[in-house]
């Protein structure tokens, strides 16, 4: 049976936290307020005008947030963060717009994805900050997100992440003190993290590991939060003939994919849309591989992807990434893009869009042009974090093939953007979905340790996914009763 955390498990457990919370001044937000910062209270809020955006203060913690104010010092909130992309860069009449993780703690959103995390079992009794070190396996930015989140909260963090990700990810881990555990591989080697979990399991009795691809609390964050700002950024853009047409999220570990679940509930029509890697198609067709779009992990199905909710499936060939990703950050790239009619001021922007933000334009474009939309048609995607996470893969590319021209810019626009097609991409039937569901088993079942009566009522139980996504309310009641115990908003 899935286990729904809405009770305290160990009230001396929850105890030795609200004290030690108390020691160190830790005010824990509740979903609401991040959802909403407007409920945050003032005296938080006047304190904040002070701290900067990336900044160890467990003030930060409230910072977890799509309205965080596009600034690195001392911003309060307003609108969320989001750019939109015109046709003379995309090529294509629908309107495709990116929310903007840059403005998150880290430069990530993760930082939800992990309080979502760790923040439920503090506030249950399950998670002792006085004990327990929090193990954060990653293939990116979740383990950065955790490794942030814990040291705002007094936890010991331990990072596990493949040895081929980027050096400013492994350079900031250590910064920040965490314990770093590079495992073989590359993006793809999920089951290498996974084996090393396993090994924690065994060996390490003070470690809690939080696994975002079977943490529910993960995809109830994106649920709640990113949900809400995708819809508010919707109302701010919308016009009267409009409609949102889809909602594109690289599946990686099918937390921010759960945005289209709430959507679903505003929105009924809406393709929910899947992207991954060319090189590693598990959804598309079962395959696998090793690829270059960091932070989307793959050779499996997440545990709480709902794939009764994704429509289509798209693979994004991890070459034409990394080409547009520097013609986004290159200086002849910004002169190509202003020449062929780009608004001047939009290419320094495009430096707010990583490496897995590309691939999910370019598959909102794959989108636009398979359902033939128009103009009419809104298109929203997420670009989790920016090139900033990135300037080695920069480095590497120049080192490789030599410095960037206007001619390659104008060559890498044509083929890898404008000339995207509707290829390697499947709209998905009731036995799609449901065939790409029983995946779960051969990494859930077979190797994790799952039940099988859990996997079959994540896919009959029609009345789960709501239960699991509402917990928020629930955990913001148990966030109100432990910050009232630690006596610091009074």
């Amino acid at each position: 049976m899935i286990y729904i955390e809405d009770q305290v498990v160990d009230q001396k457990i929850l105890q030795k936290a609200v004290d030690r919370y108390r020691e160190k001044g830790i005010i824990l937000p509740t979903f609401a307020q991040m959802q909403n910062p407007e409920l945050i209270p003032e005296k938080i809020k006047e304190k904040l005008k002070n701290i900067g955006l990336w900044d160890l203060h467990p003030l930060n913690l409230f910072r977890i947030t799509w309205r965080n104010e596009p600034k690195a010092t001392g911003g309060l909130f307003g609108s969320p963060n989001f750019l939109e992309l015109p046709k003379s860069l995309t090529g294509t009449d629908a309107r495709i717009v990116v929310m903007l993780g840059k403005w998150f703690p880290t430069g990530a959103h993760k930082v939800g994805a992990a309080y979502g995390c760790l923040a439920p079992r503090i506030i249950t009794g399950q998670f002792d900050p006085t004990y327990h070190k929090a193990v954060w396996p990653s293939t990116g930015n979740y383990c950065r997100g955790g490794a942030f989140d814990s040291y705002l909260m007094d936890v010991t963090a331990v990072a596990i992440l493949p040895e081929e990700m980027s050096r400013e990810r492994f350079e900031w881990l250590k910064e920040i003190g965490a314990e770093v555990i590079a495992t073989p591989g590359c993006e793809s080697n999920v089951k290498e993290i996974y084996d090393k979990c396993w090994e924690i399991r065994r060996t390490r009795k003070d470690c809690v590991i939080f696994n975002q691809f079977e943490e529910f609390g993960n995809s109830c964050w994106h649920y709640n939060i990113t949900g809400h700002a995708i819809e508010d950024v919707y109302s701010m853009i919308s016009s009267s003939g409009s409609r949102l047409a889809a909602y594109i999220s690289a599946t990686g570990s099918a937390g921010t994919i759960a945005a289209g679940d709430y959507l679903r509930t505003r929105f009924p029509h809406i393709k929910v849309v899947a992207s991954e890697a060319l090189q590693c198609p598990t959804l598309l067709c079962n395959g696998f591989g090793g690829h270059r779009i960091e932070g989307i992990g793959d050779k499996h199905v997440p545990w709480i992807h709902n794939i009764r909710n994704t429509n289509v499936v798209t693979a994004i060939d991890d070459e034409y990434c990394m080409r547009l990703f520097r013609l986004f950050n290159e200086f002849e790239g910004h002169e190509y893009l202003i020449n062929q009619g780009v608004n001047k001021d939009l290419p320094a922007q495009l430096g707010m869009i990583g490496i897995s933000g590309i691939a999910n334009i370019l598959s909102a474009i794959k989108t636009a042009k398979y359902f033939d939309l128009t103009s009419d048609d809104v298109m929203i995607t997420i670009a989790t974090d920016s090139a900033e996470m990135y300037r080695s893969r920069l480095e590497g590319l120049t080192a490789e093939r030599g410095a960037y021209s206007f001619l390659q810019a104008a060559r890498d626009h044509e083929k890898c953007m404008l000339g995207a097609t509707a290829d390697f991409m499947k709209e998905l039937t009731y036995t799609d979905q449901k065939a790409i569901h029983n995946l779960k088993y051969f990494t859930w079942v077979e190797q994790q340790g799952k039940e099988v009566g859990d996997l079959r009522q994540l896919w009959d139980d029609r009345t789960l996914w709501p239960r699991i996504f509402s917990q928020s309310s629930r955990w913001d009641e148990l966030i109100h009763e432990f910050n009232d115990r630690t006596g610091l908003l009074k």
